[in-house]
């Protein structure tokens, strides 16, 4: 039986700099703290991306931590990642369980209470609501949504909720005041040199605000 996410912080490390850099902040988040992250490569090839994710896959089990490759079943299955996250035109939730079985967890990014109603239905472990802010990280064609929006959302799924979209240490304790779970930062991780302060500043923020 699948339990609820491990910690408030969903940190995403987007690869854009290179592999190198992925290992190295992810290895530092987890130092700070980070329990629950994914991996985000968008340009590079399966090779390339599955090297780095096996290298993070043992950091993060020599962390306890848990470990989702963004929109790649075929690298989340050959790493032996906790899981995948997939977007809305990504391989599809029936398709993506046939090839992970029932252990590897499944995230769904959405932006709405039907899509976060279809993905429940469908299976998913968690969703991915937003984005609940402006944000300039990811273009997703979607206008910020807000709190009242991520609220019915809330009320209309049982399963983990995980806001994501312009999510910084200001704003993370409204955030899970309005319901969700766990909070995705990317942009706000990222702004930090020391990726092992920044997952303790962002946990810190999270558990007293």
């Amino acid at each position: 039986m699948k339990l609820g996410l491990p910690s408030r912080l969903y940190a995403i490390v987007d690869a854009e700099a290179g592999g190198d850099e992925l290992v190295r902040r992810t290895e530092g988040l987890l130092r700070g703290g980070a329990r629950l992250l994914q991996l985000r490569w968008k340009r590079t090839g399966a090779a390339a991306f599955l090297a780095v994710a096996s290298e993070c896959g043992r950091l993060a089990a020599a962390y306890g931590a848990r470990l989702f490759i963004n929109d790649r079943v075929d690298v989340a299955l050959a790493c032996g990642a906790d899981g995948v996250h997939l977007g809305q035109s990504d391989l599809p939730l029936a398709t993506a369980r046939r090839l992970l079985g029932p252990v590897r967890w499944i995230g769904i990014s959405t932006h709405d209470v039907e899509q976060a109603r279809v993905a429940a239905a469908g299976g998913a472990d968690y969703v991915g609501f937003g984005p609940i802010f402006a944000t300039s990280t990811k273009r997703t064609g979607y206008s910020p949504r807000g709190l009242e929006e991520l609220r019915r959302v809330r009320a209309a799924v049982t399963l983990p909720v995980v806001a994501i979209g312009g999510i910084d240490f200001d704003n993370a304790p409204e955030v899970i005041a309005a319901g969700a779970d766990a909070v995705a930062m990317i942009s706000a991780l990222a702004a930090w040199a020391d990726a092992a302060e920044a997952a303790r500043g962002a946990l810190d923020r999270l558990a007293t605000g």
